[in-house]
């Protein structure tokens, strides 16, 4: 059984003490394969180091996520761009909005995902997006970009049923992670009414473990448990979810 985390800060300061177990107990757990989404360029370094520790598993993207976007975000943009002159990236991630944080940065936020959108779609890359708080908002940047070369993750997708199928009519498949074993977490009501082909796994660890973990640091290997709760959704056998949605991240990825 393999299993593809699309969607994992496996670089956070939170690992650095146990980086080399955290990474074995979730190979042990037929987590194979990682995808490892950008901040900004103070943690590069550190995810060039991953690579290099795990060239077969770990698949980096490169790009500005929300929360960065500060006053200096067209010098981080620039960074982002010259990153994908010099090495290929397998998408343009994570970005979009977020409105949790600060709502003061809206218009530059709105400006930096148009402008990565678009190195995505020169780049003929999957765009990954990060949405709090912001549905309307990514919904109307992706209307004014939408064509046939628009495609991506929509990550942590916590949204209603009416905006997963807005999400899917962008051409994006759900980023199911830690929320789905939420209580409140709402999605897993509907789930099993989104095709299991429209769906990619992924723990955003550290951050929203899965229960029985939940309030946890999150890691990799908690992907199991997420995988469960899918396989129970839609009926079907865990090795089945793990077959299909990794799939689904090779037509999305292409690797």
């Amino acid at each position: 059984m393999i299993l593809t985390d699309t969607h994992t800060h496996l670089y956070s300061d939170q690992f650095i003490e146990d980086q080399p177990q955290m990474m074995q107990r979730a190979l042990d757990a037929g987590v194979k394969r990682f995808f490892i989404p950008a901040i900004d360029s103070n943690y590069t370094q550190a995810m060039y180091q991953l690579e290099k520790k795990y060239p077969q598993a770990v698949f980096l993207m490169m790009g500005l996520h929300p929360t960065s976007v500060k006053e200096n975000y067209e010098e981080e943009l620039n960074f982002v761009e010259n990153q994908f002159e010099e090495r290929d990236f397998y998408a343009v991630g994570e970005i979009g909005i977020d409105l949790y944080w600060d709502t003061s940065t809206l218009e530059i936020q709105k400006t930096a995902f148009k402008r990565q959108i678009q190195l995505a779609k020169k780049k003929k890359l999957p765009i990954v997006i990060h949405c709090r708080e912001a549905f309307d908002e990514i919904f109307e940047v992706l209307e004014s970009e939408k064509d046939e070369s628009l495609y991506g993750i929509f990550h942590c997708f916590t949204g209603t049923y009416e905006q997963a199928q807005k999400a899917l009519s962008y051409n994006m498949k759900l980023g199911i992670g830690g929320v789905v074993t939420f209580k409140n977490g709402k999605i897993d009501q509907f789930l099993n009414q989104i095709p299991i082909k429209e769906i990619v796994l992924e723990t955003d660890a550290p951050y929203l473990a899965p229960a029985p973990f939940r309030g946890k640091r999150n890691e990799s290997s908690y992907l199991l448990n997420v995988a469960e709760k899918v396989a129970t959704i839609y009926g079907i056998s865990i090795e089945e979810v793990a077959k299909i949605t990794t799939q689904n991240s090779k037509e999305i990825f292409g690797v």
